[in-house]
C-alpha cells in the first residue's frame, strides 16, 4: 500500500464479513478523490458487494474497474439510483457536489457514504439534516484519520476502558503532502473544496469529539493562511483551531500542506490525548526515522510506559458496523448527530478564521 500520496492512500485490512454474499450491494458514484478506494476497500472487506460505478470521466472509471474486477459501469447516475438492489451509494465527488448528491441518493431510498468533507456549506448541512430526518436514511462520512487508522481505533478502545481516566484535552496534527502537479483545479478553490479547516480540519474535529466523548462543542479561535502557494491566491496551506467541548474537554489542532519530500509517508499524523490518569500519543502513519510502519500507540499510565505497535492487529470495525446499521436501521457505527456535528464545527472554524497570510 503506497503511503507517499494522501490523495490516493487507500488502507486495506483483513476480510471480516458481517453479512452474506449479495446481502449488501453498494455503488460508487463520483471518483474525483482517491479516498473512494479506501471507502470501497473497507466496505468490501466487511462483506459488501460493489455492484456499480459511475463517473463521467472514462479514465477514472477504467482505473477503478482495474482495481475492482466485476463491477458494472453505469451509463448515468440515474441508472445506479434506480436499481432497487443498491442499499448504499459511496461518493468521493468534488466536495461541493457531495451534499446535493446525498440528497438525491436519500430521495431514492438509499443510504449515503460521502468522503470527507461530506459537504461544504451550512445550507448543504441544513438540507442534509432535513433529508435524513425526513427519509430515515443514513448520511455517513468517511472521517478516515480516525476510522481507517488502527492506532486511532486502539486509542478509542483504551479510552473507553478507562486507561487514561477522563479525557481533558486532545491535540491533533494533520500535515499533508501537497503534490501540487497532481492536484485538480477544484482542489485549489475553497468554494469547491471547502477551505483547509473544512477539507482536512473536519478529521481533527471528529477525532476530538470521539475521543473526548463530547456531544457538543464550540470553536474558540481559528486561523488560516497561505504561506507558500501564492500562485493560487485563494488557497490555504495552513490552518489551526482551538475548541472546547460541552463536557469541558479542550482541543487544539493544526492542519497544513507542508509535508517535506523526505518523509516516507504523505503526512506525519499524530495525536496526543491527555487524561486525568495518563496520556496517549498516536503516531499514525510512521514513526519518524525509526519505523516506516504506522499505527504506533504510546501509552503512559499509572503502571508505566508502554509502546503498542498495533498495525494489522485491530482492524477497521467502522465499516462492518455501517453495513449492519444500513441493514438493521441502527446507529452503532456513528450517530447521525455526531457525523453532522463534526462538519458543522469545521464550517464554523472556517467561517470565523483569522487570515494570517502576510
Amino acid at each position: 500500500m503506497q503511503k507517499a500520496d494522501g490523495m490516493n492512500y487507500a488502507p486495506t485490512g483483513e476480510s471480516r464479513p458481517v453479512c452474506g454474499p449479495g446481502e449488501f450491494r453498494f455503488a460508487a458514484v463520483g471518483l474525483d478523490h482517491g479516498h473512494i478506494y479506501g471507502m470501497c476497500n473497507g466496505l468490501v472487506e466487511a462483506g459488501g458487494e460493489l455492484a456499480w460505478v459511475f463517473d463521467p470521466d472514462p479514465q477514472k472509471v477504467a482505473a477503478f474497474c482495474s482495481t475492482y474486477g466485476g463491477v458494472k459501469v453505469a451509463r448515468s447516475e440515474a441508472e445506479v439510483l434506480d436499481d432497487p438492489a443498491i442499499r448504499l451509494v459511496a461518493s468521493a465527488a468534488v466536495p461541493c457536489r457531495r451534499g446535493p448528491l446525498g440528497l438525491r441518493v436519500m430521495d431514492c431510498g438509499k443510504d449515503y457514504f460521502a468522503d470527507k468533507p461530506p459537504l461544504t456549506s451550512l445550507e448543504q448541512l441544513d438540507a442534509a439534516r432535513r433529508k435524513a430526518a425526513e427519509t430515515g436514511r443514513i448520511y455517513a462520512a468517511y472521517y478516515s484519520e480516525r476510522l481507517h487508522v488502527e492506532a486511532a481505533v486502539k486509542a478509542g478502545d483504551l479510552i473507553r476502558h478507562g486507561a487514561i481516566g477522563r479525557v481533558v484535552q486532545v491535540i491533533g496534527l494533520g500535515p499533508h503532502r501537497l503534490n501540487a502537479p497532481t492536484r485538480p483545479s477544484w482542489f485549489w478553490d475553497p468554494r469547491q473544496a471547502g477551505g483547509i479547516l473544512v477539507d482536512i480540519g473536519c478529521h481533527q474535529i471528529e477525532q476530538f469529539l470521539s475521543f473526548a466523548g463530547a456531544n457538543g462543542a464550540r470553536v474558540l479561535h481559528s486561523k488560516v493562511g497561505n504561506y507558500h502557494n501564492r500562485d493560487h491566491a485563494d488557497f490555504q496551506d495552513f490552518g489551526d483551531a482551538t475548541l472546547v467541548a460541552d463536557n469541558g474537554a479542550t482541543s487544539y489542532f493544526r492542519v497544513d500542506w507542508f509535508t517535506p519530500d523526505g518523509l516516507g509517508a504523505w503526512g506525519d499524523g499524530r495525536a496526543v490525548i491527555l487524561g486525568t490518569d495518563g496520556y496517549i500519543e498516536l503516531r499514525k502513519y510512521l514513526d519518524v526515522a525509526r519505523d516506516a510502519a504506522g499505527d504506533h500507540v504510546y501509552l503512559v499510565d499509572r503502571e508505566g510506559e508502554h509502546h503498542l505497535s498495533v498495525h494489522g492487529t485491530v482492524g477497521f470495525p467502522y465499516f462492518g458496523k455501517l453495513i449492519l446499521d444500513c441493514l438493521h436501521r441502527t446507529e452503532h457505527a456513528m450517530p447521525q448527530r455526531h457525523t453532522f456535528l463534526a462538519i458543522e464545527l469545521a464550517l464554523a472554524a472556517q467561517a470565523q478564521a483569522v487570515n494570517v497570510s502576510t
